[in-house]
């Protein structure tokens, strides 16, 4: 068995209904899926399956939440040993000691190409920081303006299917994939 971290893309359903995570891991466990669990209320599932390509993993529990829920989810699967390395490769490790909700990572389908930072930088304010990481895109967001610029040039339409996680999430789920090394 393998352990696999599942991000989904904007779980809101709709006016007056969530996603109870409760649910989501009982749709992973329908699926043949091994010790579904979840982190905080955003979509994060950690689990364990045999040996499976990740684009089919994607396809089978997008299927599943949209037979389940109503409605179309993307979903990024990563393998444990890709997710520590994503967790290592944090460029901003200084900045996340203080500021973990600061600092984000979009987390990619398919590898940005490597002049992606470069082009985003414009959208950024002066504190605000990004790079390039494994085809993922890295961010450090500005405390001092509450809507970033950048955060609205990070969107599938621009880079692809992806999703972004804060630091202390991607660090965390970094400790529930350990655990089950």
């Amino acid at each position: 068995m393998q352990t696999y971290v599942a991000l989904l893309y904007s779980i809101g359903l709709g006016e007056g209904r969530r996603l109870v995570m409760s649910d989501l891991r009982a749709m992973a466990e329908d699926l043949g899926l091994k010790n579904a669990r979840t982190l905080i209320a955003t979509g994060n599932l950690v689990f364990e399956a045999r040996a499976h390509k990740i684009s089919s993993l994607e396809q089978r529990l997008e299927t599943a939440f949209e037979k389940t829920f109503g409605r179309h989810v993307d979903i990024i699967v990563r393998g444990a040993k890709d997710w520590l390395k994503l967790a290592a490769g944090n460029p901003f490790a200084d900045q996340s000691v203080d500021a973990g909700d600061q600092v984000a990572v979009r987390v990619m389908r398919e590898p940005v190409p490597p002049d992606t930072a470069a082009t985003l930088q414009a959208y950024a304010c002066a504190d605000e920081k990004v790079l390039e990481v494994g085809g993922d895109i890295w961010v450090v967001f500005s405390r001092e303006r509450p809507s970033s610029r950048l955060l609205a040039a990070t969107n599938h339409k621009r880079l692809g299917v992806g999703t972004s996680r804060n630091w202390n999430t991607v660090r965390k789920l970094a400790e529930m994939v350990e655990d089950r090394q």
